[in-house]
């Protein structure tokens, strides 16, 4: 039994105990009271020291509540400096990036012009020498029409009578 049982007996038994009339005072029997007294100072003790388990208990929970958020607290902070460190990571990821994306853009634009004149040129002087090719050929041409007339001519005399629209007998 407990100290509350003990103190709930001792308040029925005063309850139920005869009263004394035209007075607040009443009749008990002091045998039962006392043993009631001496039984609750015997459980006092026993309650005391369960009461100091049940503070030191909850002293070491507080202790053990606080500690476990401060770890939690700590946990927190790493991984919110984790985050912002990543945060960074990715924005000089994404400078970079763009900074890498600009200069191969710039790069691209040089090469791209450098072939472009490169082509230009290699094209004229692709006409140059096609230009010079066509002047041989046209020369070529106009030396071999040349000769053909040339040898025409010598094949056929020349008289002016057929000019004149007279018929020349060549076995003459």
């Amino acid at each position: 039994m407990d100290v509350q049982e003990r103190l709930d007996e001792l308040a029925v038994l005063i309850e139920d105990a005869k009263s004394m009339p035209l007075s607040a005072s009443c009749l008990v029997n002091r045998t039962q009271v006392l043993d009631l007294i001496e039984e609750i100072r015997q459980l006092l003790p026993e309650s005391v020291h369960r009461a100091d388990e049940l503070l030191a208990d909850r002293e070491a929970v507080v202790q053990d509540g606080r500690r476990e958020a401060d770890r939690i607290l700590e946990r927190a902070r790493a991984q919110s400096d984790r985050m912002v460190s990543e945060h960074e990571v990715y924005l000089a990821a994404v400078q970079e990036a763009n900074e890498l994306h600009r200069t191969t853009a710039q790069e691209t634009a040089h090469m791209r012009k450098e072939t472009d004149d490169y082509i230009d040129a290699k094209l004229a002087t692709f006409e140059i020498t096609l230009q010079k090719t066509l002047q041989t050929v046209d020369r070529g041409r106009d030396r071999l029409r040349s000769q053909m007339y040339q040898e025409l001519a010598m094949d056929q005399p020349y008289d002016g009578a057929q000019d004149a629209g007279y018929i020349v007998d060549e076995r003459r």
